[in-house]
């Protein structure tokens, strides 16, 4: 037992001198390594991204009066936080920026995807199994950098659309509903005009505030879980209503299905945007003082 206890104070003895040794060793300024800029080029400067795998098609985003638009695989707008992510490589540091002489050490030879932002071109290697970092080849060095910024590049298409149901460009004047089931006896229309909505139903008794805030709290920044492709089908006949802009356009929607979840189709997009069921079934009932038999 006494042997056991001496060996105890031995040892704490030691960590504690350990510890002090530690303390007393002079800390050296600048120790921590430098951190390198992979890249001088403002993001905000770049009008066109592509991606290029070895096995499939590139992807082409392209920016058009500040907006940015997919044009392949096929066109539409794209998700300005997903390109602000692929983008950020621009902004990138690092502690490792190594000679860029012998490419096939990092397989930047045969690399898993290249990325063009316009003129500048980033390789992507293997990446280093001590730190999970990736290797990526650019402007004749080589960098370690999060493996993230070749994954958002290679997500999945559908993942870089953006999910909100109206462009920034489109903001809504009026609704009509009058070919939902629920609103077809009565062919409801709702119109916003000099800072009031009418309602077309003489029954209804619309509250003004109730309206706006249906309006406000559902449709100003109406975002859909997930967005898809959609190939309009000419012999099909959906439910559907259309919404009047203010530019004077109207938009065409499709009610494709409300249950498990609500679907609503642009065809002017050749898009499907999905809503759970309890999102879609306020947004197509708006707050009118009416309801429908």
């Amino acid at each position: 037992m006494k042997s056991r206890w001496l060996l105890n104070l031995v040892l704490l003895l030691l960590v504690a001198g350990v510890a002090l040794a530690l303390y007393l060793v002079p800390k050296q300024k600048g120790a921590a390594p430098d951190k390198v800029a992979v890249s001088s080029v403002d993001p905000a400067s770049i009008g066109k991204i592509s991606i290029e795998f070895p096995a499939k098609a590139a992807v082409v985003l392209e920016k058009q009066d500040s907006r940015w638009f997919l044009s392949q695989p096929y066109k539409a707008r794209a998700s300005h936080e997903v390109v602000g992510q692929i983008l950020s490589i621009l902004t990138a540091t690092t502690e490792e920026k190594l000679p860029g002489d012998d490419p096939s050490r990092y397989d930047l030879d045969h690399p898993v995807l290249k990325l063009h932002l316009d003129g500048e071109e980033f390789v992507f290697g293997t990446i280093n199994p001590l730190d999970g970092r990736q290797y990526v080849g650019y402007h004749g060095a080589v960098y370690l950098l999060p493996s993230s910024h070749a994954e958002v590049a290679s997500t999945q298409v559908v993942e870089m659309l953006d999910k909100h149901l109206l462009g920034p460009d489109e903001q809504i004047a009026g609704f009509d509903f009058s070919r939902l089931e629920q609103w077809e006896p009565t062919g409801l229309r709702l119109n916003h005009d000099n800072g009031q909505w009418k309602v077309s139903i003489a029954a209804a008794k619309p509250v003004q505030k109730e309206i706006d805030a249906w309006f406000s709290e559902n449709w100003k920044d109406l975002t859909a879980l997930s967005v898809e492709p959609y190939q309009p089908d000419a012999r099909a006949k959906y439910p559907s209503f259309e919404i009047k802009l203010k530019n004077g356009k109207t938009l065409h929607l499709d009610k494709l299905r409300e249950s498990p979840e609500l679907q609503l189709a642009r065809p002017d997009e050749g898009l499907i945007y999905h809503f759970a069921q309890d999102t879609g079934f306020v947004i197509l009932n708006p707050a009118i003082g009416f309801k429908p038999q």
